[in-house]
């Protein structure tokens, strides 16, 4: 098995392409030990000293550490991974998802499915390849408010990603959208 590897945007987060099928569905993000007891592979990665968080979109996995020593974490998470995918064991052991609840106006539901319709088809994909993740939470007031994961979240270039990026793209097609905003 031949995993690559990839450097993100934010150099505390390093990207992993195991050249198969990650996760079907919606990627999942893990920000702690005991959250990480719904995957296998999650809890084997937060038991190597020094990872913060474990991302899994559909054909990759990002890796967040404390420190941004590569050199001595890549080799013990590439084990991990190879490992656990070599085993047949499945990445999550319950379909159960965590998404946070939505906020919105029901009269403001038209420009809140266009905001989805942007960010899935122009915005997300981009991200992806980054290893991160952008999902809508709110619309209130001409403002969109967004949660960033995986390599995304923490990332030094994420308020010029918000601001440049994704605040332009929505206003040029959805002149009521005044500001973009990251939530946790």
């Amino acid at each position: 098995m031949f995993i690559q590897t990839e450097s993100t945007p934010n150099p505390a987060t390093l990207k992993f392409l195991p050249g198969r099928v990650v996760l079907e569905g919606s990627p999942r993000e893990f920000l702690t030990p005991e959250q990480a007891t719904v995957s296998p592979l999650a809890a084997a990665l937060f038991e190597i000293a020094g990872v913060t968080g474990v991302f899994f979109g559909a054909d990759f996995i990002t890796v967040t550490s404390r420190d941004e020593d590569w050199a001595h974490l890549k080799p013990a998470v590439l084990g991990v991974i190879m490992e656990h995918f070599m085993s047949g064991a499945p990445i999550l052991t319950t379909t159960e998802t965590t998404a946070g609840a939505e906020d919105f106006d029901p009269a403001d539901a038209e420009t809140v499915s266009s905001i989805k319709e942007l960010l899935d088809t122009r915005v997300r994909p981009a991200v992806a390849a980054d290893g991160g993740d952008i999902t809508f939470r709110a619309y209130k007031d001409g403002i969109v408010y967004l949660n960033m994961r995986g390599a995304c979240a923490g990332c030094p270039s994420s308020t010029a990603t918000l601001r440049n990026g994704i605040q332009n793209l929505l206003r040029h097609f959805l002149p009521d959208v005044r500001e973009v905003r990251a939530v946790a």
